[in-house]
């Protein structure tokens, strides 16, 4: 199995680098304050960047821009960047690394803000590691970190100094707003661009929000039949004259699948989730002289709910085809399968209880305009003898799935 694994883990490494994330429009503005048109890379930051692929047009190679040498960059219609040098809380969120101290932990750093929404009054994001801290400036004013940190009381209780919210009722109320608007805003993006949206429009100000995730649909549920092409071996390691060897059978699979797209990296990752019904009935005769009758016939009647728990990296081809890769850990839960061995007059001779462990399932599909999908999936062998200390079995599976989105 790790042979597998280490195979696949290669090839989405080796594939990672031709999937395609677009040059598209945009600009820069150097320490001079020259503004550069151009083709800028957009790989969709999940941290705000340091640096920048920058070229003049499709046919000219390209160069990185940094921190260093530009102001502001953008990619039209998409996002914008400002070079700042802001105080920033770093102060940790993780529950066993709280401070016992309120106050932020203020200090001074360069960074690109990320722009969410430009007007009047301007809100500004900086994602570092494990830290999502939000800003805010008025007019030309400075750009001042929105407080929230969590710490611990004396009593070592959890408390949060959610100050952000005295300082936009101090500082960005409307005769519109009420307390309670702000007493219930959570320190979260989509909240605090709504709130910067509801103020520059109380002023009756122009105002542009650069918020990728909002058009975006991040949720996919899929419809996924296909095919099964499935063996079993079993084998006794006290007595190996009940070994048998089951037949190569193809079966049907029905699947549900639920797709979580990360809004990060151009969507490339995504958590899944694929309840699946599959079966396999298979039957083996062999002569045996110590079973009466000459002959043991061995009947499998497997049915499972299988529950693949898994991630997939998408790689972009054009605007309407991806291919994809995925990695999963296979749940299976047992349907009352039967596993039973009987002798040439159709008497029960034994019978075995099915009980299955999970193993790994590893896939690469193609993906047409988000609504059509076909995948082969490579299942690593699966014990469903798992209650007996003397009996062993190889469940193996290949899977020819297709798939349609409806949501």
């Amino acid at each position: 199995m790790k042979q597998h694994l280490l195979l696949f883990l290669t090839a989405l490494l080796s594939l990672n680098g031709y999937s395609q994330i677009k040059f598209e429009k945009g600009y820069f503005i150097d320490n001079e304050d020259q503004k550069e048109e151009g083709l800028i890379r957009n790989v969709d930051w999940r941290n705000n960047p340091s640096e920048f692929e920058f070229k003049i047009s499709e046919n000219k190679e390209s160069r990185n821009e940094t921190l260093e040498s530009v102001k502001e960059f953008g990619i039209y219609d998409v996002a914008k960047y400002i070079r700042h040098i802001v105080k920033v809380d770093r102060s940790s969120g993780n529950i066993k690394n709280l401070s016992e101290d309120r106050n932020p932990d203020f200090n001074e750093e360069e960074h690109f803000l990320k722009l969410l929404v430009e007007g009047k009054v301007s809100l500004y994001s900086l994602e570092d590691g494990n830290i999502t801290r939000y800003f805010y400036s008025k007019d030309d004013s400075e750009i001042t970190q929105l407080i929230y940190k969590k710490y611990l009381t004396p009593d070592k209780s959890i408390a949060i100094n959610d100050g952000y919210r005295q300082q936009l009722w101090n500082d960005l109320s409307c005769s519109a707003f009420s307390v309670r608007k702000v007493e219930r805003l959570e320190y979260k993006k989509r909240e605090l661009i709504n709130y910067f949206k509801d103020y520059n429009e109380c002023l009756e100000q122009e105002y542009v929000v650069y918020d990728e995730t909002q058009q975006r649909d991040l949720f996919n549920l899929s419809i996924r039949p296909g095919i099964n092409y499935s063996s079993l071996s079993i084998e006794n390691l006290a007595v190996n004259s009940r070994d048998t060897e089951f037949d190569n059978e193809i079966g049907l699979r029905f699947g549900v699948e639920a797709e979580f797209l990360m809004p990060f990296n151009k969507n490339k990752w995504a958590i899944i989730i694929e309840p699946t019904y599959q079966y396999y009935r298979s039957e083996k005769s062999q002569e045996k002289d110590n079973v009466n009758g000459g002959t043991l016939i061995s009947k499998v009647d497997y049915r499972s709910i299988e529950l693949p728990i898994g991630v997939r990296h998408y790689l972009y081809l054009n605007d309407s085809s991806k291919l994809f890769l995925n990695l999963s850990y296979v749940i299976d839960l047992n349907l009352g399968s039967e596993l039973d061995f009987y002798r040439m007059d159709n008497t029960l001779h034994s019978n075995l209880e099915v009980k299955s462990r999970g193993n790994i399932a590893m896939g690469i599909g193609y993906r047409f305009k988000d609504t059509y999908g076909v995948e082969l999936r490579y299942h690593t062998s699966r014990e469903i003898l798992g209650n007996y200390s003397h009996w062993n079995s190889e469940y193996r599976t290949v899977s020819f799935i297709l798939g349609y989105s409806f949501f």
